[in-house]
C-alpha cells in the first residue's frame, strides 16, 4: 500500500524507514515482536498535557468522514510500526498519525482498538458498518392517475393527498422534487368571435408595414401612444402578512366590514419613454396620476379635525362628466407640458371601453386637442382585452405593491403613497412593460385573437446587461400571414 504520510518529527521518520524493509513480516507475523495488543493507550499518551477534556475542546472541529477499509488498514499499520516491545504506544504517536492523515485523535484511537480486536486472528479487518443499514423504501406513485382526478379536487395539498390516498408530507415532497407542479389559474375574459377579430386587427395595426416588405415583421416603437386607465387602490389589504419578533405581540386590526376599507380610484397615464437615454431627453414616460377625490369642509368637530376644516373624501360615483373633466383639464394639460419637443406631435390616447369614457369623436375633446400644434387622437382598445394595455398588464400591479410599503394611515398619506410609487417607478421598467405588451400581441396572433397563452419571458435584465435589449419585438412572417388569413 503506497501511503506515505509526512510526519513533522525526524525521529519518527527514521523509525519508519528502519522498519519499512521488514514491514510485511512485522505486520503479518506478530510473533516476531512481543507486544500486548490488549493494552489500550493511556489518556496521558493521547494528549500532551494530560488534560483530556480541555485538549479535545481545543481541537479544531473537523467534518465527519467515513473511512474506507484501505485507509483504516494504513492507519493501523502506521500505529503498529510505532508499537514498542513493552506493549505501550509512545507519547504523541496518536497525535502525529492524526495530523499525518488529517483526522481526529479519537478516530485514530478507535481504529487502533478495532484493529487490535481483529489482529488476534492474524489480519486486521474493518467491516463497513454502513452496509448493514436499512432505509425506508421510497413510496412509488403513479403520477399518470393524477390526470384522471378532477381539477376541483386538486386545489390544495390536503384534497390532492386524499384523492391519491397518500399522506400530505409525501405529496409535499413530490412537489419539492418537481414531480407535481403547482399552478395558479386566473379567470380570463370570455371572448366572442367579434372580440377575437378586433384583437387581431388591433395587433396588426401595431405592425410596421415597411418591415414586412424588406425583412421580418416588427412592431412600431409606440413612442407616440399614451395608455390611460383607472384603478381602485386600497388603504390596506384584508389579509396582511407580517414578520414579527419572537416576543412581539401580533397586531390586531378591525373594521366594520371588508367593504368599508378606504379605497380611492386613480386615473393614470403613461407612454413609452425614449429608449436611447444619451439624447438628453428627460421625458420618463409618466404623464401623471390623479385621484378622484373632492375637498369638503367638515360638518362637525371630530377627533380627526375641527369643524369647517377641508377634508379629502373619495368621489363615490365616477360618472362621464367626472372623466371628461379630468381628461380635458388635467390629462391634456399634462401632455402638452411634459411631451418632448423632439417627439411626434401626433399622439394616440388608448382607453378601454368603459361606459364613462369619452367617445372618440367627442367635439369638445377634438377642439381642445388641435390647439398648440398638437394632433391628439382618442382610440379604444379591443373589448375584453386588459392584456393589451400596459397599465393592466403589469404597471398597476407594480405600483400597488410599492404603495403598500409606505403603510399609510390617513387618506392624505394614502394619496401621497400612491403618487410616490408612481413617480419612483423606474423608466427602464416601464420600457420593459411595453416590450412585454408587444410579446403578448405576438401570442395573440398565434392564438388567432384568443387569450389562452402564457406571458412570454425574455430575460430582459440579462439582455440589458449585455446591451442586447431590442427596441421592438420581431416575429415570424408566418404568424402575420396566419392572422391575415383568419381575418379574410
Amino acid at each position: 500500500m503506497n501511503i506515505e504520510p509526512q510526519f513533522p518529527s525526524n525521529d519518527l521518520n527514521a523509525s519508519i524507514e528502519e522498519v519499512t524493509s521488514s514491514e510485511n513480516n512485522h505486520v503479518h507475523s506478530s510473533q516476531n515482536i512481543p507486544i500486548d495488543l490488549n493494552q489500550l493507550p493511556e489518556e496521558d499518551d493521547i494528549l500532551f498535557n494530560g488534560n483530556v477534556e480541555s485538549n479535545l475542546l481545543n481541537q479544531p472541529r473537523k467534518k465527519k468522514k467515513n473511512f474506507s477499509n484501505a485507509e483504516k488498514v494504513a492507519i493501523f499499520e502506521m500505529l503498529l510500526i510505532q508499537h514498542p516491545n513493552n506493549g505501550k504506544l509512545p507519547r504523541g504517536v496518536l497525535s502525529k498519525v492524526a495530523n499525518a492523515f488529517s483526522i481526529s485523535i479519537r478516530s485514530v484511537s478507535r481504529i487502533w482498538r478495532e484493529g487490535k480486536s481483529t489482529m488476534n486472528r492474524g489480519v486486521p479487518l474493518f467491516p463497513n458498518k454502513l452496509l448493514n443499514r436499512r432505509h425506508r423504501k421510497r413510496i412509488e406513485i403513479d403520477f399518470e392517475q393524477m390526470k384522471n382526478i378532477p381539477f376541483r379536487r386538486r386545489t390544495n395539498i390536503r384534497s390532492l393527498s386524499k384523492a391519491l390516498n397518500l399522506s400530505k408530507t409525501t405529496v409535499h415532497r413530490r412537489i419539492k422534487d418537481g414531480n407535481i407542479r403547482p399552478h395558479s389559474n386566473p379567470v380570463k375574459p370570455c371572448l366572442s368571435d367579434d372580440n377575437r377579430r378586433a384583437r387581431l386587427e388591433f395587433c396588426l395595426s401595431m405592425v410596421d408595414q415597411e418591415s414586412t416588405i424588406t425583412s421580418r415583421p416588427i412592431f412600431i416603437n409606440m413612442h407616440d401612444h399614451i395608455h390611460i386607465d383607472e384603478k381602485w387602490f386600497y388603504l390596506t389589504k384584508t389579509c396582511e402578512k407580517y414578520y414579527l419578533h419572537a416576543d412581539e405581540i401580533e397586531p390586531f386590526r378591525t373594521c366594520k366590514s371588508k367593504s368599508f376599507i378606504t379605497n380611492i380610484m386613480f386615473l393614470a397615464d403613461v407612454a413609452r419613454p425614449p429608449f436611447d437615454e444619451t439624447t438628453g431627453d428627460e421625458f420618463n414616460g409618466k404623464i401623471g396620476i390623479w385621484p378622484f377625490v373632492s375637498h369638503e369642509p367638515a360638518k362637525r368637530r371630530s377627533k380627526n379635525c375641527a369643524a369647517g376644516i377641508l377634508e379629502t373624501k373619495p368621489i363615490a360615483s365616477i360618472t362621464k362628466d367626472v372623466i371628461q373633466s379630468y381628461i380635458l383639464h388635467k390629462l391634456l394639460l399634462s401632455i402638452k407640458e411634459k411631451w418632448p419637443r423632439s417627439s411626434s406631435r401626433t399622439i394616440f390616447i388608448q382607453q378601454d371601453n368603459a361606459k364613462p369614457h369619452l367617445d372618440v369623436n367627442y367635439v369638445e375633446f377634438v377642439e381642445e386637442t388641435k390647439k398648440d400644434g398638437f394632433d391628439i387622437r382618442l382610440r379604444c382598445q379591443p373589448p375584453n382585452s386588459p392584456d393589451l394595455n400596459v397599465l393592466d398588464l403589469d404597471f398597476f400591479r407594480a405600483i400597488d405593491s410599492l404603495q403598500h410599503q409606505e403603510a399609510p394611515s390617513t387618506v392624505e398619506e394614502f394619496i401621497i403613497a400612491v403618487e410616490s410609487a408612481f413617480n419612483t417607478f423606474p423608466p427602464k421598467d416601464l420600457n420593459n412593460v411595453f416590450l412585454s405588451l408587444q410579446s403578448c400581441m405576438v401570442e395573440v396572433m398565434k392564438n388567432l385573437g384568443g387569450n389562452q397563452y402564457k406571458i412570454p419571458h425574455m430575460n430582459k435584465q440579462k439582455l440589458i446587461r449585455m446591451g442586447e435589449l431590442p427596441k421592438c419585438i420581431e416575429f415570424e412572417y408566418e404568424i402575420l400571414e396566419m392572422a391575415k388569413t383568419y381575418l379574410n
